[in-house]
């Protein structure tokens, strides 16, 4: 026995709408992922530098130490 079912205009409209909010969830990601992949380090909050600067606050590493790492962070 072969059943036949055809889609009506409930189906297409869910369908369009799904595929819709696919393609835009995809599109946002690939655009979030780009403009925080172009960020620097140390603009990112809790980033690299950030947390090189605190340890010079704290005296846990030399002003030579500090400016090594900072140009390496930098290139």
């Amino acid at each position: 026995m072969v059943w036949h079912h055809s889609w009506g205009a409930g189906d297409w409209v869910v369908m369009s709408l799904v595929m819709l909010i696919f393609w835009g969830a995809l599109v946002a990601g690939v655009l979030w992922l780009v403009r925080n992949a172009r960020r620097p380090l140390e603009q990112n909050p809790g980033g690299a530098r950030q947390i090189l600067d605190e340890k010079l606050a704290r005296g846990e590493v030399t002003e030579e130490e500090y400016l090594r790492r900072r140009d390496l962070l930098t290139r």
